[in-house]
């Protein structure tokens, strides 16, 4: 894929991280995919797999957005520069980061995803506590 190919993959791809569409978003992905976040570094292997994480974490974050800013071209993929809104307890989290991303047959077959969660942890925990879910 070209950059502007990669672009309107980026775009399709980020928007089913929105709405709970946890099916649609595996889609995007081969069935031997590799997946690892910073809550999951030693990764995820296979889409049954990924599809269990992604129907948890889309319950959760259901309502977040995501958009590609930038597309890197490599050889097999690509390098993703996005941002994303994350509503967390009455407040929005903003966060940019870095998808590296190897495509085959038109299917993401790794997805490397690399932020700071800082801020999202600590909305998080904040959440919990008014919630008297933790001291």
């Amino acid at each position: 894929m070209n950059k502007q190919e990669l672009f309107e993959f980026s775009k399709k791809w980020l928007a089913t991280w929105t709405g709970n569409k946890p099916v649609e978003l595996s889609e995007f992905y081969s069935e031997d995919a590799i997946y690892s976040d910073p809550a999951h570094k030693e990764g995820l292997r296979g889409k049954k797999a990924i599809l269990s994480y992604f129907t948890n974490l889309l319950e959760v974050y259901h309502d977040w957005s995501w958009e590609p800013i930038e597309v890197f071209p490599t050889e097999g993929g690509m390098a993703l520069k996005w941002k994303c809104a994350i509503p967390v307890g009455g407040e929005v989290i903003h966060e940019t980061g870095l998808d590296i991303v190897l495509i085959k047959d038109g299917k993401i077959a790794r997805n490397e995803v690399y932020f700071d969660r800082t801020k999202l942890v600590a909305a998080v925990q904040a959440k919990k506590r008014r919630h008297g879910l933790i001291r």
